[in-house]
């Protein structure tokens, strides 16, 4: 099954651009295959470049995550179809956009294909893409949950916060969580200052993890 993004055109008689994705659905580490298909307008063109950009968007703010040119050099005919595959690295420090199954408001991650031919340059859309946590984050996080905790929201630096649970509010009212995630490694940081790090296939008590986090943030601000 394939995803297809709007086709869009260049231009009154240009040709018309359509990325397609194998799986919008994706975590960090991972890779998005597809296509760009290309149909020929009302003249032939010369595609100079054709560049794909992982971005985020949180707001009237926009990241650019990755990069990667996937074709170009090659004329396109009038009314002639051409597809370029695509392979695009979603990198570890991809924003999360899933949380509990559902999208972060106000978070977005998606691909831009951005087509240069002879003399213009095409700015594109985006197609979104849905970035769900690793497993290690995803079962930290799901800790919280079962704690009580409650999510407020998450930006593109990917912390999240959190309204605390219950047995916690003599120690304070929200706090944020933060991940940091490499090849091997999954380090979680609370409050900004306390940290717990752990291979990231190595099966942790999270929950026992963030109580003791959570009455360390209750002596440290005593």
């Amino acid at each position: 099954m394939v995803f297809k993004s709007l086709r869009r055109a260049m231009g009154v008689g240009g040709p018309t651009v359509d990325t397609v994705l194998e799986n919008p659905v994706t975590r960090p580490g991972e890779v998005l295959g597809g296509a760009v298909r290309l149909t020929g307008g009302e003249r032939g063109v010369e595609i100079e470049r054709i560049v794909l950009t992982l971005v985020t968007r949180a707001g009237a703010r926009t990241v650019e995550l990755t990069q990667q040119e996937v074709g170009g050099g090659f004329r396109l005919p009038a009314g002639v179809s051409h597809e370029v595959p695509m392979r695009l690295m979603v990198p570890l420090n991809t924003p999360v956009t899933h949380v509990y199954g559902e999208r972060v408001p106000g978070l977005a991650v998606g691909v831009r294909t951005d087509l240069e031919v002879a003399f213009a340059v095409d700015p594109g859309d985006l197609d979104p893409v849905a970035v769900h946590p690793l497993p290690a984050e995803a079962a930290a996080l799901e800790a919280f949950r079962a704690l009580g905790f409650r999510l407020k929201s998450a930006d593109v630096s990917q912390v999240f916060e959190f309204w605390v649970a219950p047995q916690y509010q003599d120690v304070t009212t929200e706090v944020a969580v933060g991940f940091t995630t490499g090849a091997d490694e999954v380090e979680l940081v609370l409050d900004g200052r306390l940290r717990t790090r752990h291979e990231r296939r190595e099966q942790v008590d999270w929950a026992a993890q963030v109580d003791r986090l959570m009455r360390q943030i209750g002596h440290i601000r005593q």
